[in-house]
């Protein structure tokens, strides 16, 4: 995590890139401005010619189609319903609208080969699909046809033409679609009627070999060969219990047998057999006991007539018992024989039964699936014929798969070109443009554009900040605040010359017109008024311009001295400045290096250094000619001035290396000629123009230059001169 240091280091740079864009759009805004007017002018002309177009738009309503016919469900052709139909079916809906069939009705119904001189239908159609655009609203099932056309009222017909034709193509192809289809259901039905003779025929053929009746419409819940399988399980039923009788009596018959006649008559009575009197006799017995026992309780003995009567009707009774008792055992017998004569009887019975119902269900499973295909296929006879019925009723009821819900209008105002679309979008393109290319240019801008390009290329200080058209301090009334920045320039020199003897210092600058001339003017006339005495040296034999300044004659100067035995008195003029003296150039020579690099220009300098407390040489530009290093090497610092945003940083370097190669010394840099109101990164450089306040200083005389008188090691003095001392014959 950063801390705050690194933080708010962060936020300044970031703040810094946003004031260097900035600058960059202020420094720039002249191309800016002309790139913005030339785009937005050529917008605002291409707008002003391009044709005007007007748009007319017809408004459908776009139905589904028909669902196709299902002989099987019994579909009827019912309309598909829904506000938002799928972009699939749109999307087709658009190419039916833009096809050839479409516009080729168009062409024909409009007559535009002849509405449209010059066209013939190829050129119709192809024209017709450029101006049409087809467009879906949005949810809804709702299609806009637009024509856009240089005539209002073509563009109107054209659309409401397009709409017309789409219309009555969809409902022709709507009517052929649903005749097909009713063409293809009755050929099915016709079809289908064959098949289900086919199968009634087949199924008649089963019915008379198995035998079975079939109704038509006659609904029957059970199936062929169910009787005799109901007969062969009742025989089947009968045969279990016949057995379970025969097992039953055979049990009981092998006990009767095994008992004794008191046993089995007690036995009988439960049997009920039929034709048994075993149990009327037993009961008749029990009844005659009963009587004696009466008579006996009544006081009768065993010999009274009643109770020997009864006694010999009872003995009768026990004999006919006994008799009863062996008929009983035969009876038995003769059921037992009953029974398995029976029992197979039914074993007979019931194995015919389970031949016939084999033989039936066999038959029955052919009878069985004729008589389903015959009505399945009878069934969906039924079903397409009500499904043809209704198609053909469908048929019948007038269908619009295209609604037009509006009509196109003539458009009375264009729609194209967009006035303000395109200066809009001319003005935005031009601005995005300018500041493109004040960017690209800015990039390809090798300059020197800040006091860091200076220090970073150069490697060395900025002494000052002159700003943008300052003009000759001693020419301006009064105490101007332009002379704080030569003050400025003053000062950064006495800190920055490591040696106080080092007082002679050249002035020169990579290129003409950097403004080396007038900072030196300038600063000579500051460092004057701070005290000091200033000689100026116009040592640019080429093109000299310190003379114009003060309006001085440049005839006589450092020329003549060289070549010459003249005097510095009769050279250096004191100018109407205190304090400033002047040398001026004299009389170009043609080889102005070979005289500036001379033993008596080095012992000029070495004398003009004991006399003055400061020496300022004017030298030409150190890139186009050499005398500038010649002077360079003969004084003791030299100061580059470099104009703002003029010449790129490699030749500033040149500059420099140029001084140090013939052994000079850079002391600073002089940025000159800074637009400080565009520059606002130099505003704080020049706060003195607001914050300086004129002093006591009286302005600069206009007295005329004089002759100085030298002294040998007495600092210089200046005295008037009269017309008859001036060498060259000149008053000023």
């Amino acid at each position: 995590m950063q801390n705050d240091p690194d933080r708010q280091t962060a936020a300044s740079e970031a703040s810094l890139h946003a004031v260097d864009y900035w600058q960059v759009l202020k420094n720039r805004y002249g191309v800016i401005l002309l790139t913005f007017l030339l785009i937005f002018m050529t917008a605002a002309v291409i707008t002003y010619v391009l044709p005007k177009k007007y748009e007319s738009t017809a408004l459908l309503q776009v139905n589904h189609s028909f669902v196709e016919l299902d002989p099987l469900n019994g579909a009827a052709g019912h309309p598909m319903t829904g506000a938002s139909p799928s972009h699939a079916y749109i999307q087709n809906q658009f190419k039916i609208i833009e096809s050839e069939k479409t516009m080729l009705r168009v062409v024909e119904r409009l007559d535009l080969t002849t509405r449209w001189r010059g066209y013939d239908r190829d050129m119709a159609l192809v024209k017709l699909k450029q101006i049409l655009k087809t467009e879906q609203i949005r949810n809804t099932d709702h299609i806009e046809i637009r024509i856009r056309h240089q005539n209002s009222e073509d563009a109107r017909d054209v659309a409401k033409e397009i709409a017309e034709s789409y219309q009555l193509g969809r409902n022709a192809d709507e009517r052929n679609r649903a005749g097909e289809a009713l063409d293809a259901l009755e050929a099915e039905v016709r079809s289908q009627e064959d098949l289900v003779e086919d199968k009634r025929r087949h199924f008649h053929s089963i019915v008379k070999a198995v035998g079975i009746p079939y109704i038509e419409g006659v609904y029957s819940s059970g199936r062929m060969g169910q009787s005799e399988e109901y007969i062969l399980k009742s025989a089947e039923m009968q045969q279990f219990g016949a057995e379970e009788r025969k097992a039953e009596l055979e049990n009981q018959i092998q006990q009767l047998l095994t008992l004794r006649d008191d046993e089995l008559i007690d036995f009988a009575e439960g049997l009920k057999l039929p034709g048994s009197q075993v149990p009327v006799l037993r009961a008749r017995i029990q009844e005659s006991k009963l009587n004696m026992a009466a008579m006996e309780a009544s006081g009768l003995g065993r010999k009274h007539p009643s109770m020997e009567m009864s006694l010999i009707a009872q003995n009768k009774m026990q004999e006919d018992l006994g008799g009863a008792v062996v008929v009983l055992r035969e009876l038995l017998k003769t059921q037992l024989s009953l029974v398995n004569g029976q029992l197979a009887k039914i074993k007979e019975r019931v194995e015919e039964r389970r031949f016939d119902a084999v033989d039936k269900a066999l038959q029955s499973q052919d009878y069985v699936e004729a008589k389903q295909d015959y009505e399945t296929a009878k069934a969906m006879l039924s079903q397409m014929k009500l499904t043809n019925s209704a198609r053909r009723i469908a048929l019948k009821i007038p269908k619009n798969p295209i609604t037009i819900l509006e009509d196109p209008k003539m458009s009375k105002n264009p729609v194209y070109p967009k006035v303000t679309l395109f200066l809009s979008l001319g003005a935005a393109v031009g601005l995005i443009f300018g500041i493109s290319i004040a960017f690209f240019l800015e990039y390809l801008d090798t300059s020197v554009k800040s006091l860091e390009d200076v220090e970073r290329y150069l490697q060395v200080p900025v002494l000052a900040v002159i700003p943008k058209d300052v003009g000759t301090l001693h020419k301006q009334s009064g105490m101007s605040p332009d002379a704080e920045a030569y003050r400025i320039l003053r000062t950064n020199i006495e800190f920055n010359r490591n040696n106080p003897e080092d007082n002679a210092i050249t002035i020169v600058s990579g290129g003409a017109g950097e403004g080396k001339s007038t900072t030196l003017v300038n600063l000579a006339y500051v460092c004057a008024q701070g005290g000091y005495t200033t000689l100026m040296i116009d040592s640019d034999l080429r093109r000299p311009t310190l003379h114009t300044f003060f309006d001085i004659n440049n005839s006589v100067g450092l020329t003549n001295y060289l070549t010459t035995d003249l005097m510095l008195e009769d050279v250096i003029l004191q100018t109407p400045v205190d304090n400033l003296y002047f040398l001026p150039s004299g009389i170009l020579p043609a080889d102005a290096a070979g005289i500036l690099n001379s033993r008596r220009m080095s012992e000029l300098v070495q004398d003009v250094k004991q006399r003055f407390d400061l020496i300022l040489v004017d030298s030409p530009p150190i890139l186009g000619v050499s005398d500038a290093s010649v002077l360079a090497s003969e004084v003791d610092l030299t100061i580059v001035v470099v104009q703002h945003r003029k010449l790129p940083r490699n030749m500033l370097m040149r500059v420099k290396a140029a001084v140090e190669n013939v052994g000079g010394q850079v002391i600073g840099v002089v940025l000159n000629n800074v637009d400080v109101r565009s520059d606002s990164q130099y505003q704080y450089y020049t706060s003195y123009y607001t914050y300086y306040a004129p002093s006591s200083d009286v302005d600069p005389i206009s007295s005329p230059p004089r002759k100085m008188t030298v002294s040998t090691g007495a600092s210089p003095t200046a005295t008037p001169s009269t017309p008859e001392e001036d060498d060259d014959g000149l008053s000023y």
